[in-house]
């Protein structure tokens, strides 16, 4: 009798910065998430698909679980809402060295009724194995009937079983999207992403946060892909920051989002970069909309 192949979606929940998007990365081994070392990298729901012999793992990748202060991070938590909903195996991951008390505040309010694969991010930074194994212990004790897995997403540790256990969880039925897909996100969004990802790394304090980039035209040649896009910040100062002296700092930017789009894309990139103030955009419904937040 032929193996039931098996499909269903796969939802990562956790706090800001837990590794949740390293570690979509991780499993399907494509960069198609960006990421960044500060804390609401993520503000959209991507999904990320993953097709082999006998199944297909639509993962889903959310914001990190935080109390909105604006109607941004109000869309944000929709988002992590309308994954619980579709959900049909929930993976948790929490960083190892955080108290369980931050771990039960926002694992508690989701109410899960799905199996849960609860991953503890960051083991490779406690050197004592005996205190990784006392911590994986305890989180058993206080939900057994979750797995619970030590890994490191970033060094790949105990993260090659994953696939295996997802798929004892995963429900048997046909495939939901082509199997040639990687993602339910276009390219646009994706350049888009890029540029605030080098946003994240580029600049401090507020201006990442305050940031959001709109790809206005995304023209394909046979031999370069003309890209234009606005970086939109609340304030006339965080302008002139993102500008730098000169327009040192917005050249930097237009250099390392264009190498970054070259190599998502395989082709060569023509970049501009348009620098705009609204202020309140993160509490403003027309803006949300306009900026991709719905």
């Amino acid at each position: 009798m032929a193996e039931q192949y098996k499909s269903g979606f796969v939802n990562i929940f956790g706090a800001p910065n837990a590794g949740k998007s390293t570690l979509l990365n991780l499993l399907l081994g494509e960069r198609l998430v960006i990421i960044s070392p500060k804390v609401q990298t993520t503000r959209h729901r991507i999904l990320g698909i993953l097709s082999e012999q006998g199944y297909q793992i639509v993962f889903s990748d959310t914001p990190g679980i935080i109390e909105p202060k604006y109607k941004l991070h109000q869309r944000m938590m929709q988002q992590v809402k309308s994954a619980l909903e579709d959900a049909d195996v929930a993976i948790l991951m929490h960083d190892i060295n955080q108290p369980v008390e931050d771990f039960k505040a926002i694992s508690d309010p989701l109410h899960l009724k799905v199996p849960v694969i609860l991953l503890l991010n960051k083991a490779d930074t406690i050197k004592d194995k005996k205190l990784v194994e006392a911590e994986v212990t305890k989180y058993k004790e206080l939900y057994p009937n979750w797995e619970v897995m030590a890994i490191s997403a970033k060094n790949k540790t105990n993260t090659g079983t994953l696939i295996t256990s997802i798929l004892q969880l995963l429900p048997e039925g046909a495939p939901y999207y082509p199997e040639d897909s990687i993602s339910d996100r276009n390219q646009r969004f994706f350049v888009g992403e890029m540029v605030r990802e080098q946003i994240y790394a580029l600049y401090n304090e507020e201006i990442p946060y305050h940031s959001a980039v709109l790809v206005q035209s995304f023209e394909e040649k046979e031999n370069v892909d003309v890209i234009k896009a606005d970086i939109i910040v609340s304030r006339e100062t965080q302008k002139m920051i993102l500008l730098g002296k000169g327009g040192s700092m917005i050249r930097q930017l237009g250099i390392n989002s264009r190498l970054a789009m070259e190599e998502f894309l395989g082709k060569k990139v023509h970049l501009e970069l348009f620098v705009k103030v609204r202020p309140k955009w993160r509490d403003n419904e027309n803006y949300l909309k306009e900026y991709g937040y719905h």
